[in-house]
C-alpha cells in the first residue's frame, strides 16, 4: 500500500509564511466532518516555522525549518489516544474531531509538539496532510501549492521505495532515536543540526591591511587536522558540518605573507573575525 510522505528541503524556506496562511485559509472556520473541526484564528498554526541564526556579522546564516505532524507509522499519539487518533492505510494520521473533544492531554503525547489546542472547539488538532483535499483528487496539500520556493515535496510511495529514496538522497527525519518512523523527511537536515567555524584572513601589505586570497587554512581538533580549505578573494573561509558543543578547535592559517593561529571553544557556530597573518622570519 502506498503512503503519503512529505520531503522538506532545508535551506529553501524563506519564512514567507505562505504555508501557514494557506493552511489557515483552508481550515479556519471550515468544518471538515471526519477530518477536523473548524480551526480557530486564535490558535497556533498546525505548521510551525522554527528559526535558527548562526554565527555573527558579517558571517551569519539564518535557516527556517517547517515542522508539523510527522504522520508516524509508530505514532505515540495513537498509542496514548485510546482510539481517538487513527492512521489511515495511506499513512495519514487523523484526530477524530468528535471523539477528541476535551482531550487536551493528547498535546503531550506528541514528541514533536505538533498537536495544538483549539480552545474554541475544545479539541486537539494537527496538520492532516489536507487529507480531505487529497480524497477529492488533489495531488498535493495546500502548503506545497502555496510555497514559492519549493520547500515541500509530497509523494505517494510504498515503504520500500521510500526507504531506498531516503538512502539515495540522504534524507533524514527529526528525532530518529525515538523510533516513531515518521513520514515527513528532511533533505540537507545537517545544515540545521550542525555548526560552522569561519573567519577572515588579512595581512599588512605595503602598509595597507588587505584581504588574503588562497591562504591555506587547517582545522585542528584534539591535536589532529580534521579539515582543510582556502580563503577566498575576500579572505573569508568556513568549515561546515561541525557538531554543536564540539569542544576546543584551533585554526591554523598559512600563506607566503605569514601565518597565524586562533583557538575557539565551539558551542554554536562561530565567526572568529579577522585573523591577521604575521610574517615569519627566515
Amino acid at each position: 500500500m502506498k503512503k503519503w510522505n512529505m520531503i522538506i528541503n532545508v535551506g529553501q524556506c524563506e519564512n514567507c509564511y505562505n504555508c501557514v496562511i494557506s493552511e489557515s485559509d483552508e481550515h479556519v472556520g471550515n468544518n471538515c466532518p471526519g477530518y477536523s473541526a473548524p480551526a480557530s484564528i486564535s490558535s497556533e498554526s498546525t505548521i510551525q516555522i522554527l528559526r535558527r541564526s548562526q554565527g555573527s556579522a558579517p558571517m551569519v546564516e539564518t535557516l527556517y525549518l517547517p515542522v508539523m505532524c510527522n504522520h508516524c507509522d509508530d505514532a505515540p499519539c495513537i498509542n496514548a489516544s485510546g482510539g481517538v487518533i487513527s492512521k489511515r492505510e495511506d499513512g495519514i494520521v487523523i484526530i477524530d474531531p468528535v471523539k477528541a473533544k476535551g482531550r487536551k492531554d493528547l498535546l503531550k503525547s506528541c514528541p514533536y509538539n505538533a498537536i495544538i489546542w483549539n480552545e474554541e472547539q475544545q479539541v486537539p488538532q494537527t496538520w492532516i496532510f489536507d487529507a480531505h483535499l487529497l480524497d477529492q483528487g488533489w495531488t498535493i496539500p495546500r502548503c506545497q501549492q502555496a510555497c514559492p520556493t519549493d520547500v515541500f515535496e509530497a509523494l505517494k510511495i510504498d515503504d520500500v521505495d521510500m526507504v531506498n529514496l531516503a538512502r539515495q538522497e540522504k534524507l533524514k527525519v527529526l528525532k530518529p532515536e525515538l523510533g516513531t518512523r515518521p513520514l515527513v523527511w528532511y533533505r540537507s537536515l545537517s545544515r540545521w543540526e550542525t555548526c560552522f567555524i569561519g573567519g577572515s584572513v588579512s595581512a599588512d601589505i605595503g602598509g595597507l591591511l588587505e584581504c588574503v586570497n588562497a591562504a591555506e587554512i587547517s582545522l585542528v581538533h584534539d591535536g589532529k587536522t580534521i579539515a582543510r580549505t582556502q580563503s577566498d578573494e575576500f579572505g573569508d573561509f568556513r568549515f561546515d558540518g561541525l557538531p554543536p558543543n564540539g569542544g576546543d578547535y584551533r585554526i591554523d592559517a598559512r600563506h607566503t605573507l605569514g601565518q597565524a593561529s586562533r583557538h575557539c571553544s565551539l558551542e554554536e557556530s562561530a565567526y572568529l573575525g579577522e585573523i591577521r597573518l604575521i610574517a615569519v622570519e627566515d
